[in-house]
């Protein structure tokens, strides 16, 4: 997507060899910066840290991680050793998101086919890119598929009258490589010329509805307006909600949805006043294995600075922390929920809308279960 006018994706290999470049999110909207990482420490603390964030971009990160790996296996007397340990290093730095184990395992398949080291590392850096590739594409089509879902509600109104759309965190271009999920559907029908408005919860803690979604609506020009979390039920009861998509981190392929924490109020509030509650998701945030999601997704659970503290941009330029609770008071920081499938009114596939039914998703995905 764009920033001032100019194309980028959130991760990409540096023109220096052996280096990745990444946005560092953390920086948003106050200041835009661009990140080298020239080790798989260096990308385990990107992701770790939240340099980057979301499904998506955490996976095709930890492709190009995996890139790094091969390198650093190649300069070790035993390179299936070391890319085994860079592996679990770059696994155990988020345990919700299913993108990332799904990105370094792929790697790990593509390198065992092969018996060279220098053929391992060629298709080491081959298979990053294809998987980077293929995210934006998919956001891509997951953009062309939700466009007809608002076209439709675009029909049951008088002409040009705006439609409301409610999103929760960012499953925007920064979650993924480019488009984003939740936020394709959006920039497709910006670009249609159907008025669209964007409700943009703020999505404490961490705030990526107010940093990071509202600043890349604005960079495309969407019109969006931020909001505190608990505003959004009010909207729906005043009719003023159209519709929400939000997008997951990890989904069960029988529709259970991991998301931000908040999601799982949100589909409560939207169930009771009828309106269509929608999640946008590449293939790869699919979990193929589990059935219940909200027994069997780990819950990732945040240090909780996070909730004690809030960082902003202070009058003076400079950006600053604060405290927000008491020193003496605990905080519990649960980074993520799970929606039950009941209360999702379909899934946005980059191969269409299915319900979120195992049923619906196994017919448009049968590959996936030829095995079973």
């Amino acid at each position: 997507m764009n920033v001032e006018g100019t194309h980028y994706r959130t991760v990409w290999l540096g023109d220096e060899p052996g280096t990745v470049q990444i946005i560092d999110q953390r920086k948003l909207p106050f200041a835009f910066e661009i990140e080298d990482l020239r080790s798989v420490d260096n990308v385990a603390t990107a992701i770790r840290d939240m340099h980057v964030r979301g499904a998506g971009c955490i996976g095709a990160t930890a492709g190009y991680g995996m890139y790094l790996a091969a390198i650093e296996a190649s300069e070790a007397s035993d390179f299936d050793a070391v890319l085994r340990q860079r592996a679990d290093q770059l696994i155990a730095t988020r345990p919700t998101a299913v993108n990332l184990r799904w990105a370094v395992d792929r790697q790990l398949d593509a390198m065992a086919a092969k018996e060279w080291a220098g053929e391992k590392l060629d298709v080491a850096e081959e298979t990053a890119r294809a998987i980077a590739d293929e995210d934006a594409e998919a956001c891509r089509s997951i953009g062309e598929h939700g466009l007809e879902l608002i076209r439709e509600i675009a029909a049951g109104k008088s002409d040009g009258e705006t439609i409301h759309i409610l999103t929760h965190c960012n499953a925007g271009w920064l979650a993924f490589v480019d488009h984003g999920s939740a936020t394709a559907p959006i920039y497709a029908a910006h670009a249609a010329g159907i008025p669209v408005h964007v409700w943009v919860d703020e999505t404490r803690p961490r705030n990526q509805g107010a940093r990071l979604t509202a600043w890349e609506l604005g960079q495309e020009g969407v019109p969006h307006t931020v909001i505190a979390d608990n505003v959004g039920g009010h909207l729906m009861q005043r009719g003023e909600v159209d519709l929400v998509i939000t997008g997951t981190d990890r989904t069960t392929w029988t529709g259970d949805v991991a998301n931000k924490i908040g999601t799982y109020l949100k589909a409560l509030a939207a169930r009771d006043n009828q309106v269509p509650f929608y999640v946008a998701l590449p293939s790869s945030t699919f979990d193929w294995e589990i059935e219940d999601g909200v027994r069997e997704i780990p819950i990732e659970e945040r240090g909780g600075e996070e909730v004690s503290h809030l960082g902003g941009l202070h009058e003076s330029g400079e950006e600053l922390e604060v405290r927000l609770v008491p020193e003496s008071s605990a905080t519990a920081n649960y980074a993520f929920d799970v929606t039950p499938a009941r209360l999702v009114s379909g899934l946005i596939t980059e191969r269409g809308i299915c319900e979120a039914r195992g049923p619906s998703v196994r017919k448009l995905f049968p590959e996936k279960f030829r095995e079973a």
